[in-house]
């Protein structure tokens, strides 16, 4: 599952993306992958789980943030939003 928002500032300034990815591990748990870029910067943070639905929950958390912070989805053309980013 992976969620990538765009943030585009004030004219004059490159935009910001977030990207968010929940990928299964080795062991039966779940990581959180949230990666950040800004001007040819990049920061990647991991965050463990036991289960899925724990990390969804955290997933949406994360994704809901960011959109109230003005951060707008990104999608393949031909996408659909309902099916590419998991709603509540």
């Amino acid at each position: 599952m992976r969620v990538l928002l765009q943030h585009s500032p004030k004219s004059g300034e490159p935009p910001h993306f977030v990207q968010l990815m929940l990928q299964p591990d080795l062991f039966g748990g779940w990581t959180l992958l949230r990666e950040a870029r800004r001007e040819g910067k990049s920061q990647l943070k991991r965050s463990q789980f036991e289960d899925r639905a724990s990390a969804v929950a955290a997933l949406k958390k994360l994704r809901d943030s960011h959109i109230k912070k003005g951060f707008k989805p990104l999608l393949p053309p031909g996408s659909n939003l309902q099916t590419e980013i998991p709603w509540p």
